[in-house]
């Protein structure tokens, strides 16, 4: 859609043409401050031009997540277990089976662990938590790790004891994890639209995700193409949310975190609280849940085994309360640490 198109006062379509923005998408793809310097405009100006501007493009009203209908994953109460009954309970049953999931946190806080162990929980049937289908795991950063995924097999009846051995004993995991590498940004839209789409079609996965979303656009676009960076990361999050609406799956996207430091800190590092999900605001308002996977000083200890501490967090979502807990990274895969056992817990 034409900006001329848009019931605009005269001088501020002058200002647009003088800026060289065209479009609605060009519009509302730039932050507000960013169009008051571009065009010159008062605030107030910015305000009604972007309003104007979203109305437009529009095309229906939008609906609350927790109204989008039967079968959105969140009314549906259909839920995917994380497998562990500690983190569950934070979840309120597991990831909702539609709309974005996003695990974010540094790396080594466990982020492909909890992803791998996902890709085995959705082969269980809906009675043990699953959505009795496979997994499409896309990489665009790093190898997929398949020892660490055929570990976490063989450990399955450790992490899983609430699982009889008739039902583990009939599952095939490895046979139904769907493994796509894609280096840049087309061949990630690519199998988005194709591989994606008939994979899910034909019922063969109820799972799709994606690690990581933040490493393509690294790549190809430096700090000074914020603006078409930011447009191709709408088209991959309409892609995911498309899949996911309308298949009724879950999406899980695992991103990276960048330091944000406060002046008044008076600390040689980043603190903990100082960590913020990469890609900036155009891609948290893509996202329905946001989950930060923390890795703490110290260590922990269960059955023989020690690991470093963790801490899932959700940062935001639609039906859950911010919140978090403790959890720990085990050979049998991740699993929640009591609270109340910092120092030396076991794990659930």
């Amino acid at each position: 859609m034409n900006c001329d198109e848009l019931d605009l006062d005269p001088p501020v379509r002058a200002a647009l043409r003088r800026a060289g923005l065209k479009g609605v998408r060009d519009v509302l793809g730039v932050p507000a401050v960013d169009l008051q310097r571009q065009t010159g405009l008062f605030p107030q100006d910015v305000q009604r031009l972007l309003s104007t501007a979203a109305a437009a493009w529009r095309t229906r009203a939008p609906v609350p997540a927790l109204q989008l209908g039967p079968g959105c994953g969140l009314e549906s109460g259909l839920r995917l277990s994380v497998g562990c009954p500690l983190l569950d309970e934070l979840l309120r049953g597991g990831l909702p089976a539609g709309g974005v999931t996003e695990l974010c946190g540094q790396s080594g806080a466990g982020k492909t662990q909890l992803a791998l162990q996902l890709c085995l929980t959705v082969q269980y049937p809906e009675t043990h938590g699953g959505l009795q289908s496979g997994v499409l795991y896309v990489c665009t950063e790093d190898r997929f790790p398949i020892r660490r995924l055929q570990q976490l097999i063989s450990e399955q009846s450790r992490l899983r004891p609430d699982v009889p051995p008739e039902v583990l004993s009939c599952l095939r995991f490895s046979d139904h994890v769907y493994i796509e590498h894609t280096a840049d940004l087309d061949s990630l839209q690519l199998c988005l639209s194709r591989r994606a789409r008939v994979l899910l079609a034909r019922g063969l996965v109820r799972l799709l995700v994606l690690d990581s979303v933040a490493a393509p656009l690294r790549c190809e676009f430096q700090a000074d193409d914020w603006l078409t960076r930011n447009k191709q990361l709408l088209s991959v999050s309409c892609s995911l949310q498309a899949l996911s609406r309308e298949f009724r799956v879950p999406v899980v996207c695992i991103n990276q975190v960048t330091d944000v430091f406060s002046q008044s800190d008076e600390t040689l590092g980043p603190s903990p609280s100082s960590l913020s999900p990469a890609l900036g605001l155009a891609w948290a308002n893509q996202v329905t849940v946001r989950l930060m996977m923390r890795r703490l000083s110290g260590t922990v200890s269960a059955g023989g085994q020690s690991s470093a501490p963790r801490r899932l967090e959700v940062l935001f979502a639609p039906h859950l309360a911010r919140g978090g807990r403790g959890c720990a990274v085990w050979r049998e895969g991740v699993r929640g640490v009591a609270e109340e056992e910092p120092g030396g817990g076991g794990g659930a």
